[in-house]
């Protein structure tokens, strides 16, 4: 600073030692600053993690929705499938070839309707890897067709809403200490 007519420098400014206490005020307002600042950056973090699980739960709640009315349409389709099992397959009668076309696009139109809003069946097929997540085990048995731990056969489909099983496939699955046989070889299982 140069001094000048207007602006004379007062020297005993100048010399005159900063003392402690002269800045405990401001140190009081800088740490009630940091304080305020501190509060404000976790309620900003809390609102975001307030809107993120309200989105989330929205999204749940909108792909799920349809989970409880799927599940009371599963009944339809497990009879549709015992319909058509029992249906008498290659009848020359015009009228029961009739019934069995009908039962199998009905079936199909079904099943595509639960693919479209995002109901998939789960139907594995023998030697498919047990998994517990999607396959209940109804039993347990030795098999010498696929290696233990393998489903042998199903009994029932089950089915999966996005990823989330909302009836598991009951399955009979191999016992361990089953392998398969090569093919070729014969087993003599009375020995």
């Amino acid at each position: 600073m140069t001094e000048t007519p207007e602006n004379p420098i007062d020297e005993t400014d100048l010399e005159a030692p900063m003392d402690g206490d002269d800045l405990a005020p401001l140190d009081a307002v800088i740490a009630e600053r940091d304080d305020w600042k501190d509060k404000a950056m976790r309620l900003a973090a809390e609102v975001e993690n307030i809107k993120r699980r309200a989105e989330r739960e929205a999204n749940d709640a909108r792909a799920y929705a349809i989970q409880r009315f799927a599940t009371s349409l599963l009944g339809v389709a497990d009879n549709l499938q015992r319909a058509l099992t029992a249906a008498p397959q290659g009848s020359s009668d015009a009228g029961v070839q009739g019934l069995v076309t009908g039962l199998e696009m009905t079936e199909k139109s079904l099943i595509q309707a639960f693919e479209a809003n995002g109901l998939t069946r789960v139907a594995p097929e023998p030697g498919d890897r047990f998994d517990p997540n999607i396959h209940q085990a109804m039993a347990e048995q030795p098999s010498t067709e696929v290696p233990a731990g393998t489903v042998i056969q199903t009994y029932q489909p089950g089915y999966v809403l996005f990823g989330r099983t909302v009836r598991p496939a009951m399955v009979i699955v191999a016992a361990r200490g089953s392998a398969a046989a090569p093919p070729g070889s014969s087993v003599d299982t009375q020995a």
